[in-house]
């Protein structure tokens, strides 16, 4: 079997593999969030935090409990990081303790669930860090996204309120009951394939055939693997993240991978489905959302596979920055994969990716991270750009826009239009700001077009909370540290407020009766407007930047 053709049955079986799981998955999500009951674990947990499970919020004091929870998250792991030296299992190493910036950076970064790293995870994080601190962040930053996304599915399902659920309960229940569940038995999965799961901080091994000592870092990896993907938070044990075999030992452990960082996204839009009442409006989000992934994962594969890297006249430059256990193909499609989610885990070296391929990866964030996107985000960011297509319809035939019943006002529209901006407001006033200082482009290891595609790639990850990379930026600087983590800041709560804000908006319509009028909304041709919207807001919005970027060195 050639390179293409086992490429393909890779694709097709995790293609399979989703469909298998979107409906038993999706229906679970619709009772958890449904549900009326709390189990005694529940109950006591909301007893310690002192929350009110029988009161629902309106979108403000939700939104204000979003801000909150994050706010102490960030506090409690700058904080955590800085003292780990005193605690138990830390590093012995000298020279690993964090600085206050880079503390910030990760602190930030895992509690968006982008999950950037500036540091190399096995000689810079305790085991304590990495089991208390970032592993725990993984699980409830997911569970923040998915809480989010089921309050604007409820401003869409409910009539004339402003209750709109509330935080903790779905905090929790996320937590408890799909993320946690999940992760501990893939986590098994993993440890079967290979995956460590240890507290060994440094073994010294016997002398390798070429007569040196090796060391190596053992660690809770498995655990950590698991949520990592699941929640498409992204973060490595190790520095070179899924490319590590202690991560990812083997072909099925990789295909495992990919498929945890997109079981979640793919199934919330039965959910959506089933709390609006008309599962074909669920079928036609994850129409959407495949036609968007299928399409990357071919451009990708194919750019990947035309054996024209960094070094274009080289024998085997494809294969640069890619792991020979995976090869181009799954290695191609585990980036396309970990850039359509929030993920940001890598098996392969963006960086050495071949200009178009690299473009691949950067466009999949710049769609917003919509197909599937992020647990949770990846659904309300369709569901806004669902209300903008319905927006434009509207327009075309002279007719105030509906989607499920609601009307598209300009309150709506405003706050969908808003929620697109933030995005490409980051990324591209923090690239120019990096290009214009002359210290910050120093940080690029390559000048031209590609030292442009490293700063773009870094402010478009960390905006769009992805955490991937192109290796050549020197991120860790108190410059690149605090931009960095400042874009993740904005690029992560200020569309979670907009989205609330809009649920709130939505909530207190009333149903308005479909009319001769009425785009449908279940049917292919929405699908296809959806996807041609998408596509055409990001070329218009990035297009320039990716002509100066990765489409010139592609060019050149």
């Amino acid at each position: 079997m050639n390179t293409t053709t086992a490429g393909i049955v890779f694709v097709a079986a995790l293609v399979l593999a989703l469909a298998l799981v979107h409906v038993p998955l999706g229906d679970y999500m619709y009772r958890v969030y449904s549900s009326d009951e709390h189990s005694r674990v529940e109950r006591l947990i909301y007893r310690a935090i002192g929350a009110k499970p029988e009161v629902e919020q309106s979108w403000g004091v939700y939104a204000r409990s979003v801000l909150a929870f994050s706010a102490v998250g960030i506090v409690f792991l700058f904080l955590f990081q800085l003292v780990q030296q005193a605690l138990p299992l830390h590093l012995t190493d000298p020279g690993t303790e964090l600085t206050p910036a880079l503390a910030w950076n990760t602190a930030v970064s895992f509690v968006t669930n982008t999950n950037w790293q500036n540091y190399s995870g096995e000689s810079t994080q305790g085991h304590l860090v990495q089991m208390a601190g970032l592993a725990v962040q993984n699980f409830v930053s997911a569970a923040v996204g998915m809480a989010v996304a089921m309050v604007l599915v409820r401003g869409f399902a409910r009539r004339r309120t402003g209750e709109l659920g509330n935080f903790w309960v779905d905090l929790v229940r996320g937590t408890l009951r799909i993320l946690l569940p999940i992760a501990f038995v893939f986590a098994i999965v993993l440890i079967a394939g290979g995956v460590v799961q240890n507290f060994h901080v440094h073994d010294q091994v016997a002398e390798t055939v070429s007569g040196v000592q090796q060391t190596l870092p053992g660690g809770l990896v498995a655990s950590q693997e698991a949520i990592k993907e699941l929640g498409t938070n992204g973060g490595g044990f190790y520095n070179v993240n899924s490319a590590h075999p202690f991560e990812n030992p083997a072909t099925w452990t990789n295909f495992i991978e990919i498929f945890l960082l997109m079981m979640i996204a793919f199934s919330l839009p039965r959910t959506f489905g089933r709390m609006v009442g008309s599962t074909k409006q669920g079928y036609a989000i994850v129409a959407v959302m495949g036609t968007i992934a299928l399409a990357s994962i071919a451009l990708t594969n194919l750019f990947q596979l035309q054996h024209h890297g960094t070094v274009p006249t080289a024998i085997g430059a494809s294969m640069e920055g890619v792991e020979t256990r995976f090869g181009v193909a799954n290695s191609a499609t585990f980036g396309a994969a970990t850039t359509l989610t929030s993920t940001g885990a890598v098996n392969s070296f963006h960086d050495s990716y071949t200009s178009l391929g690299g473009m691949m990866l950067m466009v999949n964030m710049q769609l917003g991270e919509v197909a599937p996107g992020g647990v949770g985000s990846g659904l309300y960011g369709m569901l806004i750009l669902a209300v903008i297509t319905v927006f434009v319809a509207g327009l075309m035939v002279g007719r105030t826009p509906e989607y499920l019943g609601k009307k598209i006002t300009p309150r709506e529209i405003k706050l969908a239009a808003s929620y697109f901006l933030v995005s490409p407001l980051i990324v591209l006033v923090g690239t120019a700001t990096a290009m214009a200082l002359p210290g910050q482009r120093a940080g690029m290891l390559n000048s031209g077009p590609h030292g442009l595609s490293e700063v773009l790639y870094a402010f478009t990850s960390a905006a769009n909370n992805n955490g991937s990379a192109f290796a050549g930026l020197t991120g860790s600087t108190e410059w690149f540290n605090t931009a960095l983590g400042l874009a993740m800041v904005f690029g992560r709560f200020l569309p979670i407020i907009l989205v609330l804000a809009l649920a709130g908006a939505l909530a207190q319509q009333g149903t308005t009766p479909p009319s001769i009028g009425t785009l449908p909304t279940h049917r292919p041709q929405f699908v296809g407007m959806v996807v041609g919207v998408t596509v055409i807001l990001v070329a218009l919005t990035f297009l320039p930047a990716l002509a100066l970027g990765p489409l010139a060195e592609g060019i050149h």
